[in-house]
């Protein structure tokens, strides 16, 4: 990256964009924060995450976490958006993100991303390959999330899918053999996240068949791994949200659809945040 990523609570809500602007002195308060939000940036993990002022990492390509980012930055945090290339440099940077060049599949990239980064409260990661090649989603999702709690990451939010771990039985035995490639490296990020809840808190969030369409507003999450559906992006960023500003999630897995669009005759059994 051409200039340190440092936050700077004095110019969070102007119209300059963040790369290009120089942190102001502040008093002698926390580096890069003035006197008057330094009573909001509270971000214990386990009083949840306050998105204001908060210094968030969201990992992945597009869909799901372009619209995690957008949400992010209208609630006030700020929001680095790691990326392999620049093609969305220019939406990214519309949203007054900040773009993190990195390949999540090699490690000293993915370091030197946290490096540059003053304080990183929370991780956001929906990083995925394809069935093909889904090194990314058992590599670059290990990389972050080990990179996470050597940065001492307060809460990390996984994003997999139904079909992983011991919800594999809930899609079916065909879907599950056509996606199982991604799925069993998937499975192994889920792992080495909860091999780490040591070092921080996580939640994983598997959600079902995605849809590009516009959020419904019914998306839910369930600890219920039997559950299967739909659920479009905007939907699955809402509940990742949520998920990250309640302490309720720390250290659960869960599924996410929406309730409307369940395969079969089952009911949800919500998980309550």
């Amino acid at each position: 990256m051409q200039t340190a990523l440092r936050r700077s609570a004095c110019t969070h809500r102007t119209g300059v964009r963040h790369q290009a602007a120089a942190a102001r002195p502040c008093g002698v308060q926390r580096p890069g924060q003035c006197p008057t939000v330094q009573q909001r940036a509270r971000v214990t993990a386990a009083a949840g995450i306050d998105p204001d002022n908060a210094s968030i990492l969201v990992c992945g390509g597009g869909g799901v976490a372009l619209h995690v980012t957008k949400k992010l930055k209208d609630m006030g945090s700020w929001v680095w958006m790691m990326q392999r290339h620049d093609d969305r440099r220019k939406e990214i940077e519309g949203m007054m993100a900040i773009v993190a060049r990195a390949d999540a599949t090699d490690r000293a990239s993915v370091d030197k991303v946290f490096a540059d980064i003053e304080e990183v409260d929370a991780v956001i990661s929906s990083i995925g390959g394809s069935t093909k090649d889904p090194t990314a989603d058992s590599t670059g999702n290990i990389n972050v999330i080990e990179a996470a709690a050597a940065k001492g990451v307060k809460k990390f939010i996984l994003v997999t899918s139904i079909g992983c771990g011991d919800s594999k039985d809930a899609p079916g035995e065909q879907v599950y053999k056509v996606l199982e490639p991604v799925l069993l490296q998937k499975d192994k990020a889920e792992e080495r996240l909860k091999q780490l809840s040591d070092k921080m808190a996580y939640t994983i969030i598997r959600p079902g068949g995605l849809k590009s369409e516009a959020a419904t507003g019914n998306g839910v999450l369930t600890s219920d791994a039997s559950i299967c559906g739909s659920i479009t992006r905007e939907d699955v960023a809402n509940v990742v949200i949520k998920a990250l500003l309640s302490s309720k999630t720390d250290n659960q897995v869960l599924s996410a659809v929406d309730r409307n669009q369940v395969f079969g005759e089952k009911s949800v059994a919500e998980f309550s945040l």
